[in-house]
């Protein structure tokens, strides 16, 4: 067994390159997740700086100082992050609280609608389980519950902190990060080991594919979510812009996003019109939407960035979504795709080499 083991890790191992590389993800992964916290301004910012790299680089193309150019991104992106934070968050904070106060009331009428139904066909359901199930679903739905809960996961007060925090030095990192890029870079060299060209490797494979990843993403967010936006404004739904913004963010969570977002949708559709033609009008276009989605954008956005099995993906989301929340479940993907370069640029066993 001794021997087994030490075979597997002389083939497997041997290679300092590959120790190298071992060493440099486990100490990025144990940062990142003992540490997430702390350091979540500086991984947004990082995050930023990576795509706000390209019109900076445009720019430099035509001859822009970087210094000028990366201020004129870094004040573009502001403009536009305000330009949402104050059109869009108000609206959708409005419809999300009128959503909560008016959920029993929506309830009680769904209620009313399966006693009806449990009268008329009683063989297929049971009036006892429906009462159980109206106290139950009464007891949880409660207004001052639903707000309390609210209160709890928003975390009103350190949020607004936070934000205040994340607004002050996020904008200050992402400049920073842009215009000293070639220093940083240089100064953060030495604390990696020389022997990195196997690092490198899998670096250069993953810089462009995760580019393309986190544009893909951005732009499929807001394409599916004005869509939404304007199909649900122009059929006369609820809470338009609340269920325009999450069916945005639902591509964020492949397979199951679009199907977390999909009830809500639904339920406040049939109560606003019931078994109808615009409920029925409403289902199609939305389904439309998903389509297209799916098998339009998707492939052409993502047709270099994403060569994973869907299991594969699923169970990233899972993993990484369970370590790393929010964060985990945008990542999932690009993780995962680090996981295959890294087995693909693995050097091979030194029986096949000497063979």
């Amino acid at each position: 067994m001794y021997t087994l083991l030490s075979n597997w890790y002389k083939d497997r191992f041997s290679d300092p390159q590959a120790v190298t590389l071992i060493l440099i993800i486990a100490s990025i992964f144990f940062l990142v997740y003992f540490a997430a916290g702390i350091l979540a301004p500086l991984i947004v910012a990082l995050v930023l700086a990576f795509l706000l790299e390209w019109p900076v680089n445009q720019m430099q193309r035509f001859g822009i100082n970087r210094t000028f150019g990366t201020s004129i991104v870094v004040l573009c992106f502001i403009g536009l992050m305000l330009m949402v934070v104050l059109g869009v968050i108000p609206s959708v904070w409005k419809q999300g609280s009128a959503l909560i106060s008016e959920l029993p009331e929506m309830i009680d009428k769904g209620m009313v609608i399966l006693k009806e139904l449990a009268e008329k066909y009683p063989e297929y359901i049971s009036i006892d389980q429906l009462n159980a199930l109206v106290s139950e679903t009464q007891s949880m739905v409660d207004t001052q519950h639903l707000f309390d809960l609210a209160k709890q996961l928003l975390g009103v007060s350190a949020s607004i902190l936070v934000l205040m925090v994340y607004a002050i030095l996020v904008p200050l990192l992402v400049f920073f990060f842009l215009k000293d890029k070639q220093s940083l870079i240089a100064g953060s060299k030495r604390f990696f080991p020389s022997n990195r060209q196997l690092a490198g490797q899998v670096w250069s494979e993953m810089h462009q594919q995760l580019f393309n990843y986190i544009r893909g993403k951005i732009i499929e967010l807001v394409a599916v979510g004005v869509a939404s936006y304007i199909f649900f404004a122009i059929m006369g739904l609820q809470y338009a812009v609340l269920l325009g913004v999450l069916t945005g963010i639902s591509v964020l969570i492949p397979f199951l996003g679009a199907t977390l977002v999909t009830l809500p949708i639904v339920l406040v559709a049939f109560f606003q019109w019931g078994i109808s033609p615009e409920f029925g009008y409403l289902l199609l276009g939305y389904g439309i939407i998903q389509a297209i989605d799916g098998n339009v954008l998707v492939p052409l956005l993502f047709s270099d960035a994403v060569d994973l099995h869907p299991v594969i993906i699923i169970a990233a989301v899972l993993i990484f979504g369970g370590m790393w929340g929010v964060w985990g479940v945008f990542f999932a993907i690009p993780l995962a795709s680090l996981i295959k370069a890294v087995i693909n640029a693995w050097p091979k066993k030194l029986t096949q080499v000497e063979s």
